[in-house]
């Protein structure tokens, strides 16, 4: 796989019970902080319910220009102080790294 460049990821997110709003409130502060480093939540598909089901909660794709903006965030303070608060709201995280593809629209 490509490791320069802009990165994607496909992250399926399982939800407690109950925890819509602190959900969406944490997930605000996440997007808020990729944009230090040039990312940014680009697409939100909400599929299940909350709690456990088959299918996730919600699906994002999110961007970053590259692998080292990507690990920027990761590392970022902030990010880190809020690790028990995604703990409280966030089930179950799967995800997957690519890169862009080609436009199939005509």
């Amino acid at each position: 796989m490509q490791t320069q460049g802009p990165i994607c990821r496909v992250v399926s997110l399982w939800i407690r019970p109950g925890s819509t709003a602190e959900f969406e409130a944490y997930e605000r502060k996440a997007a808020r902080i990729m944009q230090k480093y040039g990312g940014s939540i680009e697409t939100v598909i909400r599929i299940g319910q909350e709690g456990w089901s088959e299918n996730p909660f919600e699906i994002h794709v999110v961007s970053f220009p590259d692998q080292e903006k990507f690990t920027a965030y990761r590392a970022d303070q902030e990010v880190s102080s809020m690790a028990s608060e995604r703990e409280a709201v966030i089930l179950k995280t799967i995800v997957v790294t690519g890169i862009r593809g080609p436009s199939y629209a005509t």
